[in-house]
């Protein structure tokens, strides 16, 4: 169990990164990871009062404050309508309703963990986090970078017109996932998440040109491979190594197919 000490409600965000920087300090959003760790916390520092509990929407963007909780995010509509209830379906599966009514959008994409449903789909969604010492980049560089004492202020989310599909293999239903998977498409470029590999999800492009004629089922196949042979995995007590690699092939043939579908649907509206 937790142990803190003191605990600050910050007043500004330049007030809170200045206390963490302490080692022995610590951000918390929802408590559902942090209160379990055995550890002592000399100082909890408490963003709640900075109003980033909200999914804000530009001509551009979403920017998504880092206190939004993952029911915030699986009930908005317009995030949901950009990615083709991605949003939803990443999260939907995360325990229940009242562990998502806690749990933390900056929390979950902070701590880059290797059973992420979130961070698979923030990163296919093409999204940028804001630290507030180390300004604005892309989710992917930040999902490989060490972890350091600054502060996660914002995810911000483009409104890059395309389809996306999320997937999740899971032992049972509210459980953590064995594998995820997002493929996104936006003109013509196809990229494929894959998270809970079980470490920190990556993103692999099309550098051969295999979906160049467009999604099909053989080329939907190909990629399948293209992306097996290019993610690697590894076991733990949820499925081996071996059992994720034919997870990573199956589950991005049928994201691409899923964006096929949704092709079709689009094209039928029109």
């Amino acid at each position: 169990m937790i142990e803190i000490q003191n605990y600050v409600r910050a007043e500004s965000l330049a007030q809170a990164y200045e206390l963490n920087q302490k080692k022995s300090s610590a951000i918390i959003g929802g408590m559902l990871w942090l209160k379990m760790e055995k550890k002592r916390v000399a100082t909890a520092i408490d963003l709640s009062g900075l109003g980033l509990d909200m999914i804000e929407e530009t001509p551009e963007e979403y920017r998504i404050g880092a206190m939004v909780t993952l029911r915030q995010i699986e009930t908005h509509t317009g995030l949901n309508a950009l990615t083709d209830g991605a949003a939803r379906e990443s999260v939907r599966h995360i325990v229940g309703v009242q562990f998502r009514n806690l749990a933390t959008v900056g929390g979950s994409i902070f701590g880059r963990y290797g059973f992420s449903d979130v961070l698979t789909f923030f990163m296919a969604a093409d999204a940028r986090v804001e630290l507030y010492h180390g300004g604005i980049v892309s989710l992917e560089e930040f999902a490989g970078m060490p972890h350091d004492r600054d502060i996660l202020v914002r995810i911000l989310v483009p409104k890059t017109k395309g389809h996306m599909v999320y997937l999740s293999q899971r032992n049972t239903q509210t459980d953590f996932p064995v594998l995820t998977c997002c493929a996104a498409k936006r003109g013509e470029a196809v990229c494929c998440v894959i998270g809970a590999r079980p470490m920190p999800a990556v993103c692999v492009r099309d550098g051969d040109g295999i979906l160049a004629g467009g999604i099909r089922e053989e080329s939907a196949v190909a990629f399948g491979r293209y992306v097996r042979e290019r993610v690697t995995t590894g076991t733990n007590l949820r499925g081996s190594g071996e059992y994720r690699s034919i997870l990573v092939e199956v589950l991005t043939k049928r994201a691409l197919l899923g964006i096929l579908e949704r092709e079709g649907e689009a094209e039928r509206a029109d």
